[in-house]
């Protein structure tokens, strides 16, 4: 049983929290609008546009997240050292951080442009040759915005360690208004299809990144990164990032492969299916998004806890946090079910890939209101006090038996089709849940304080 807290104590007032999680909140439901632009402009071009844009974004997803990891871990560090009221290494983990996930990411971008033919042909298998030239022209644009998306995430991250989400929020509005402002011009009025989508999401993500780093630069704020050119890399201080960053990485990457390896199933089922569940990934992402920005508020904020070695308000903002999360995606389910009219004049669908989409928000909102956040939410807490092995182990254990074993046998061999591939999420997301709440009331999370 967890102590008494004293309140006059605490590290985060709820002003603070709500200082810190608001604009996260905000920030993700823009990311979701850029989302909703690209599909809903794109399928104007017709539905295999849209599959071939949704295919290349599961890549790019797989990017986001591993970059998103690995800045996990060096928000962490930088957490942990503000938590000791140690700025200067705080200072230190966040230049090494931007060093080493810039460098990582042009290697990458480079292996990606070399790959191109294997990962389409390969990874997405049966698709129509419509949607396969869609898909290599998406590609090809933006896939050069990897580093910046790098870069942009190191960034964020480095704000969010600091308390100060407000920052990326705004940046995230630009983002967001050359995104559609271009999408719209460029393919209504311009016709360059999903070239069209792709220009503005490269520009937009090229400008966040230059204006974070800028930021950063300032050594008036309480974490900066160094005003240098020249790069020395601490490979003490990158250690003990990538020994958040790399089981988070892989935790993350295992998961986007495993919707990629799914994402091929779901096509031999037909563009219906794809579309389907291209929308409905999507407003389903809107259905969990103050998860998921309270889910990086919890890396902050536990962070600094650890850092200070107080686990009783470690586990006070658990809680806290935890219920923030169950409450907001609930209120969200209801909210997205009663607008799904809306939402289905949005997109320019056939009526069996509407009805299809209806099915799966129907049953995402009853799971995702349940055990989410436990899923997903939960874990966010061992990874700030530095228990990430854990995690990632049950994470890739759940995702290849239930997520992907489950997708080919419901899906497939008992011929639900793509509905089946999302209920076999559901038992994934129920077993991650089981582990997780068992794993935190152990305490096994406790006493693996990085730095």
């Amino acid at each position: 049983m967890s102590k008494k807290i004293d309140k006059s104590k605490l590290l985060f007032s709820n002003k603070a929290l709500l200082l810190l999680i608001v604009p996260l909140i905000m920030e993700q439901i823009l990311a979701v609008i850029i989302g909703m632009t690209d599909s809903a402009v794109v399928s104007r071009v017709g539905e295999s546009a849209v599959s071939g844009v949704s295919l290349v974004d599961q890549i790019m997803i797989l990017m986001i997240q591993v970059f998103a990891a690995l800045a996990t871990g060096g928000a962490v560090i930088a957490g942990q050292y503000l938590g000791q009221k140690n700025r200067e290494r705080a200072s230190e983990a966040a230049t090494q951080l931007l060093y080493f996930i810039g460098a990582a990411s042009l290697v990458i971008t480079i292996i990606l442009y070399l790959l191109q033919g294997v990962i389409l042909k390969y990874v997405f298998g049966q698709i129509t040759p419509e949607v396969m030239n869609h898909a290599k022209t998406y590609y090809m644009i933006v896939s050069a915005s990897i580093p910046f998306i790098a870069i942009y995430s190191g960034g964020a991250a480095i704000f969010r360690a600091m308390g100060n989400s407000k920052v990326t929020m705004n940046i995230s509005i630009l983002m967001n208004i050359i995104n559609i402002v271009g999408d719209l011009s460029l393919v209504l009025v311009f016709k360059l299809g999903v070239a069209g989508v792709g220009i503005p999401t490269l520009l937009s993500r090229a400008l966040g990144a230059i204006i974070i780093v800028i930021l950063l630069l300032n050594e008036k704020r309480e974490v900066h990164i160094a005003r240098t050119f020249k790069i020395r890399f601490n490979w003490r201080m990158i250690k003990s990032i990538l020994r958040i960053g790399v089981p988070n990485g892989l935790e993350n990457s295992m998961f986007q492969l495993g919707k990629i390896l799914v994402l091929s199933l779901i096509a031999t089922f037909g563009t219906s299916a794809i579309t389907a569940n291209a929308v409905s990934n999507v407003i389903g992402t809107f259905q969990t998004l103050p998860g998921l920005a309270i889910g990086l508020g919890m890396v902050a904020v536990i962070s600094q806890c650890v850092g200070a070695g107080d686990y009783e308000q470690a586990k006070y903002y658990n809680k806290k946090l935890l219920s923030m999360s169950f409450l907001s995606i609930t209120i969200m389910a209801i909210l997205t079910n009663l607008s799904m009219p809306l939402f289905m004049k949005v997109y320019s669908l056939t009526e069996q890939t509407m009805r299809t989409t209806k099915e799966i928000i129907f049953f995402h909102s009853i799971f995702s209101a349940l055990i989410w956040s436990l899923a997903f939410v939960l874990p966010a807490t061992f990874r700030a006090a530095g228990d990430v092995k854990a995690t990632m182990y049950i994470s890739i254990f759940s995702m290849w038996v239930f997520r992907i074993g489950c997708s080919y046998l419901i899906g497939k061999y008992l011929n639900v089709g793509v509905l089946g591939v999302w209920f076999a999420m559901f038992i994934d997301w129920l077993f991650r849940s089981i582990c997780f709440v068992i794993r935190y009331l152990k305490g096994s999370w406790i006493g693996k304080m990085v730095v």
